[in-house]
C-alpha cells in the first residue's frame, strides 16, 4: 500500500475514546465502574415490558418510517407540551434518531460546510468533537472553568467571526454538571439572533437538574424557534442507555436538513424500542420527580466520600456526574492517575482533559458517574478513602 494515512486526516487523534479504554480497564481488574454514564439497574417494568409487548406484537421488527414510528413522534410533541409549552407538528418537525449521537452527527453533518466555524462549550463530550471534523468544522472552545463552570458571555460574543456557523450547547453540561439559567440562555438566544447563528442543543439530562433548578429549552425563547436543533434522547431519563432511542425536534426547514443526513447514516434503529419509549414519555409526573430526587441524593453521597477522600469536589447542578480536582491528593495528571486508580483503589474514573482541546486545562480534573446502586457508590468512596 501508499504511504497514504489510512485514517482521514481530519479525524487525527480521535482513536479508541476514553469510555471504552476506562471501562475495559473496569472489566479486566474488577473495579467499580463510575467512569462511563450507564445506570447499574434497569428501567421501569412496565417499559420493559412495553418493549416485550412491541417484540411479541411484531411491532418494530421490521423497518419502522424513517421519521421514527408515529406512536413516538406524537409522544415526543406532548412531552415537550407538557414540560415546556412547545408545540411541534409530528409529521415535519420530530426525527427519532440512534440516540443522540447519531442526532448530534447527522445535525453537524447536514449543516456545517468546511471551513465553518463551531463554538462549544470546552470540556466537551468527545462525540462533538468527531462530528465536527468529519464534517470539516472547524471547533472553536469556549472554556468552563472551576469552580462553577459558568460560560463567560463576553467571550462568547468575541469568539464570533464571519465564519462561525453554528453553536453547539450541552446544558444540562456533561461533564461539569453546569446548568445555564435563564439570563445566560436569553444573553445566548439574543446573540444567535444577533449575528444570524444557527444553534443544537444537546439536552439529554433535562430531566435531572438539581436543588429546585429548572430546565430551560433555548428553542423556546424568542427569536429561537426557526434556529434551533433540540436534541435529547430516552437513554438518561429511563435507565435504557443501549435501547438508542433520541429524538431532534426543530422548524420543518431544519428537520429536513438532518433528515436528510441521518437516513444515511443508520436509516432507522430501534424499532420495537420505539413503541416503548412512546409509553415511557407518558409517565406520571411522580415518575420523573422520583427519578431527579433518587439522582440528587446520590449525588449528594458520592460527593460527600469523595470530599471525605481528599479530592476537590465541584457539586454538579445537573447530569449523571461529579467533576472532582486531584490536586489536593498531591496528584498531577489526571489520565495517569484515572489508568492506575483500577489496581490502587478498585474504582475506575475518567480523566477530563480527554475532553478539552487544550488538555493542561483540565489536567487534574476526574469526572466520577453517581447513576449507580447506593451501596456501590459508598463501596466506591470507602476504597477511594482507605
Amino acid at each position: 500500500m501508499s504511504g497514504r494515512p489510512l485514517l482521514n486526516r481530519r479525524l487525527d487523534g480521535l482513536g479508541t475514546t476514553i469510555f471504552a479504554e476506562m471501562s475495559a480497564l473496569a472489566l479486566t481488574t474488577g473495579a467499580i465502574n463510575l467512569g462511563q454514564g450507564f445506570p447499574d439497574t434497569d428501567g421501569p417494568e412496565a417499559i420493559r415490558e412495553a418493549a416485550v409487548r412491541a417484540l411479541r406484537g411484531g411491532r418494530g421488527n421490521q423497518y419502522p418510517p424513517g421519521m421514527g414510528v408515529p406512536e413516538l413522534r406524537t409522544a415526543i410533541v406532548d412531552h415537550q407540551r407538557r414540560f415546556y409549552g412547545l408545540n411541534f407538528d409530528p409529521d415535519t418537525e420530530v426525527l427519532v434518531t440512534a440516540g443522540a449521537t447519531e442526532a448530534i452527527a447527522a445535525a453537524m453533518l447536514a449543516l456545517l460546510e468546511p471551513g465553518d466555524e463551531v463554538i462549544a462549550f470546552e470540556p466537551f463530550y468527545d462525540s462533538y468533537a468527531a462530528s465536527i471534523a468529519m464534517a470539516g468544522g472547524v471547533r472553536v472552545p469556549l472554556t468552563l472553568r472551576a469552580p462553577d463552570f459558568r460560560p463567560d458571555l463576553d467571550a462568547l460574543r468575541d469568539a464570533i467571526t464571519p465564519r462561525t456557523r453554528l453553536l453547539l450547547l450541552n446544558s444540562p453540561h456533561n461533564p461539569t454538571g453546569m446548568v445555564l439559567t435563564r439570563d445566560e440562555m436569553t444573553a445566548i438566544a439574543e446573540l444567535a439572533v444577533e449575528r444570524d447563528l444557527i444553534v443544537v442543543t444537546d439536552e439529554v439530562y433535562e430531566h435531572l437538574v438539581f436543588d429546585g433548578g429548572e430546565h430551560i429549552p433555548l428553542i423556546s425563547l424568542p427569536g429561537m424557534r426557526d434556529r434551533t436543533v433540540s436534541i435529547s434522547s430516552a437513554g438518561k431519563t429511563f435507565s435504557f442507555t443501549g435501547w438508542k432511542v433520541g429524538w431532534v425536534t426543530a422548524s420543518a426547514p431544519l428537520l429536513a436538513a438532518v433528515r436528510t443526513t441521518k437516513q444515511f447514516l443508520t436509516y432507522v434503529a430501534s424499532g420495537p424500542f420505539q413503541y416503548a419509549i412512546a409509553e415511557a414519555l407518558s409517565l406520571p409526573d411522580a415518575y420523573f420527580t422520583a427519578f431527579r430526587d433518587d439522582l440528587q441524593t446520590k449525588r449528594d453521597l458520592l460527593a460527600d466520600g469523595l470530599t471525605a477522600a481528599g479530592f476537590e469536589v465541584y457539586r454538579p447542578q445537573g447530569t449523571y456526574f461529579i467533576t472532582t480536582d486531584i490536586a489536593a491528593l498531591g496528584e498531577k495528571d489526571a489520565l495517569a492517575f484515572c489508568r492506575s486508580l483500577p489496581e490502587r483503589c478498585g474504582v475506575v474514573a475518567v480523566p477530563n482533559s480527554v475532553f478539552y482541546d487544550d488538555p493542561d486545562a483540565g489536567r487534574t480534573q476526574v469526572r466520577f458517574a453517581f447513576c449507580k446502586k447506593q451501596d456501590i457508590l459508598k463501596e466506591a468512596a470507602a476504597r477511594l478513602h482507605g
